[in-house]
Parts: C-alpha cells; sequence; structure tokens
C-alpha cells in the first residue's frame, strides 16, 4: 500500500510547511461526501430515501451540505454513491448548484467509509472528506486552516458528547470468590470526545486504503496511527448532529427549525470556538 515510515512523514512535513504560508482560500480545495450507505438505522425512511436525502425543513440533508460548503469557497465536490444513487442525481441533476461543481464516484458494492475514496480520480492535493447526513455549522475554512497549520496527515473535527447509561452499572471485585460489588452507580453519565464524521486528509493517506475492498474510516486511523502517522483532532463546540438513528434526526429537524444553526452561523462568525488538542 505504498511505502510508509518516516519517509512519508517526511513527505508530509514538508507539504504543510508550505502550505502554512498559504491564503484560507478553499477554491482549489476538494470535498468529498460519502452517501452511499443505506441508512438502514433510519429505516423504513430509508428504503425510499437514500439517507442523505432525509429532509430537513424544506431541503435535503445533501442540499444542505452542498451549500455550506460552497459557502466557505468550496467549489468542487465529489460524491460517493452507491445505494438509491439515481435518487441522489435527479435532485443534483434538477437543482441550480451555484458555483459547485459536482461530480460522482459510484460503488458498485459497499466499501464502507474509506474504501470509496480510492475511485475519486485527482484527490492530489489536501482534501475534505465527509459524511453526507452530518448538519452543523462547522467552519471548513477554519479546519482546512488547522489542518495546515499543525502539519498533519489527517485531521478529526471531534466533538464533546455525553453518553448516557440507561442502566445501572456494577463496580465488582474481579479478584475475589464470591464476587462481591464495590459500587453501584445508577444510570451514569460519560462524558467523551468523539469524531463529527468530517475530516481532512493529504492524498498520500490513500496509499494506506487497500483498493476495491471494503475499509472504513476507523480502520484507516488505527493503521496510522500504529505506523507513527500525525492524525490530529479538531475541537468544534456549536451544533451537531449525525442524523443516524430517527432519535437524532428528529432532534436534528427541530434545531434547524427552531433557527438554532442560524444564531450559532452569527456566533461562529464573531468568534471562532476551537483549540488545539
Amino acid at each position: 500500500m505504498g511505502d510508509k515510515g518516516p519517509h512519508k512523514l517526511t513527505r508530509a512535513a514538508a507539504g504543510s510547511a508550505n502550505l502554512r504560508g498559504a491564503d484560507d482560500s478553499l477554491d482549489s480545495t476538494r470535498a468529498v461526501v460519502l452517501a452511499g450507505g443505506r441508512g438502514t438505522r433510519l429505516a423504513p425512511y430509508t428504503s425510499v430515501l437514500p439517507k442523505p436525502l432525509m429532509p430537513i425543513g424544506e431541503r435535503a440533508i445533501l442540499e444542505i451540505v452542498v451549500e455550506q460548503l460552497e459557502a466557505h469557497g468550496i467549489r468542487d465536490i465529489v460524491f460517493c454513491v452507491g445505494y438509491l444513487s439515481h435518487l441522489i442525481r435527479t435532485v443534483f441533476d434538477n437543482r441550480a448548484n451555484g458555483h459547485v461543481n459536482i461530480s460522482y464516484a459510484h460503488e458498485q458494492e459497499p466499501l464502507g467509509t474509506a474504501g470509496p475514496l480510492r475511485l475519486v480520480d485527482g484527490l492530489n492535493k489536501t482534501f475534505i472528506v465527509m459524511n453526507g447526513d452530518v448538519l452543523t455549522t462547522l467552519g471548513y475554512r477554519d479546519l482546512v486552516r488547522y489542518h495546515r497549520e499543525a502539519g498533519n496527515a489527517v485531521t478529526i473535527a471531534t466533538r464533546e458528547r455525553t453518553i448516557k447509561i440507561d442502566y445501572g452499572v456494577l463496580h465488582v471485585e474481579n479478584e475475589k470468590t464470591p464476587k462481591r460489588i464495590v459500587s453501584f452507580d445508577e444510570k451514569p453519565e460519560v462524558r467523551s470526545i468523539v469524531s463529527m464524521g468530517v475530516y481532512v486528509f493529504e492524498p498520500w493517506v490513500l496509499d494506506y486504503v487497500p483498493p476495491g475492498q471494503h475499509h472504513d474510516v476507523p480502520e484507516l486511523m488505527q493503521t496510522l496511527l500504529i505506523q507513527g502517522v500525525s492524525v490530529g483532532a479538531y475541537a468544534f463546540e456549536g451544533p451537531w448532529f449525525d442524523i443516524g438513528h430517527e432519535g437524532d434526526y428528529a432532534r436534528a429537524v427541530e434545531a434547524w427549525t427552531s433557527g438554532e444553526f442560524e444564531d450559532a452561523s452569527r456566533t461562529r462568525n464573531s468568534s471562532t470556538t476551537t483549540e488545539p488538542m
């Protein structure tokens, strides 16, 4: 899967050094949007619609994603499509897409979240990768700038989330028999840093993705970390919804229609909410 180790790290560092003097324009930065999944957790809705076409207000999630990318200066977007791809093509072939050029990379069979990237031609510069069902006010210029300044091979946009465990959690002695309970936590909450499903990649990272095989982003990240490749985290504090379950979808629709995203966008424009991690 290509050369690895120090040689790769040297290439990454050199590329990042050259980019640090660049402006913040994303005119030449491509965005790859992953829109080929079946969305089984949102069934039965996704039996007739691909998940990225689920409506938020009067538009599909994917239409909002495209408009946001364009607003940040992106001019070239590639959709990686598979399941019900003809519906996605119908929507975007019959709407005004502004100044954005939209093209398609088609999966003949499911390739996961990293595998489809090998189908996209011309990824020879820093590029954005994102899931097609993410609703957020993330600033893509800020994300790419952070990635370049940090000299990362990959930067993952992250969000802190509180995960509630709906059970009483027992802490049990491991060394004694019979087992005795040490403590009991009723429905505890755990705060964790999670991936938002938005990434910035250097092009040579694709050497670590096996062509023509199912391969997911978590697998790729594990490989990069084992190889000592620089993977960074960009902390974001604004609205973010990953439309994975019916409850998540309902909360995203409510937040959008209530104007939460407009308020957050105004706040973000006056104050950047990021920190190194």
